[in-house]
């Protein structure tokens, strides 16, 4: 089913490494014009570059995006519509975790957190959804975690900003359908992906530390980035026409036991 999202015009955040990088890849290999936004500007450029020597010269662009700043937002949705002739895809990938019970967790980190995890969804889909309309059908796409549905007590901040997206998810499909959008919003929620935010979770060599994680799902396995990525290809494709306000679970297993 090669070109998947031929036409569609999408825009990814925290798109310099992990999963970012690898929806973005995804998304440009089944057609979709990819606008790569990132606070790491060298990192969108080299992704860019490697994106349009395998898919064709424009197929992808590189923004400087702080996604915690609205302002920011505004000129990266203006800036990504020109050049990729509109945008019909929003993937809200940027994020960050942390670590800390709500006795430990310093009150900084907390805030940091909400304004990587959370307001930059809230000020990403404001900023988007007058440009989306323009080119209905569209799809917003919030990366979640499973740690937005199933708590720890040493994850307080991080599980409270996954929930809000979680939830903020469903507010804003309702809304897109209430006023007539033609516009659709989904989350995702992996468990542990082989990304460079698992490196701080626990102790000892990669093996091991990826070994003890794994053995907290029933599959017994650990997700790659592209795991991640048939998802949000699934999302932003017009396959998925009658999803929205849903949550996407890539756990293996997790939330069912």
């Amino acid at each position: 089913m090669a070109g998947r999202v031929s036409g569609k015009r999408a825009l990814v955040t925290g798109a310099a490494q992990g999963l970012g990088a690898a929806i973005a890849k995804m998304l440009a290999r089944e057609g979709a014009k990819v606008a790569l936004a990132d606070i790491n500007r060298a990192g969108v450029d080299a992704l860019a570059a490697e994106i349009d020597a395998a898919c064709g010269p424009g197929t992808a662009v590189a923004l400087t995006l702080d996604v915690t700043q609205p302002d920011a937002w505004s000129e990266a949705i203006a800036a990504a519509a020109v050049a990729m002739g509109g945008l019909s895809v929003l993937v809200n990938n940027a994020g960050i975790a942390s670590l800390g019970s709500i006795e430990a967790v310093d009150p900084l980190v907390w805030d940091r957190t909400m304004a990587v995890n959370v307001d930059s969804v809230f000020h990403g889909c404001r900023a988007a959804l007058p440009v989306m309309r323009e080119s209905a059908p569209g799809s917003i796409i919030n990366i979640s975690s499973i740690a937005g549905l199933l708590a720890s007590p040493s994850f307080a901040a991080y599980n409270t900003s996954k929930a809000a997206v979680w939830m903020l998810t469903k507010s804003i499909a309702l809304h897109c359908a209430k006023e007539g959008y033609n516009i659709r919003c989904n989350s995702v929620h992996p468990a542990f992906v082989r990304t460079p935010m698992i490196a701080q979770l626990g102790r000892g060599t990669t093996e091991e530390r990826e070994a003890r994680l794994a053995q907290q799902n029933p599959l017994g396995i650990l997700g790659d980035p592209d795991d991640v990525a048939y998802a949000v290809l699934y999302l932003a494709s017009d396959e998925s026409r009658m999803m929205t306000g849903a949550e996407l679970k890539l756990d293996g297993g997790m939330s069912a036991m």
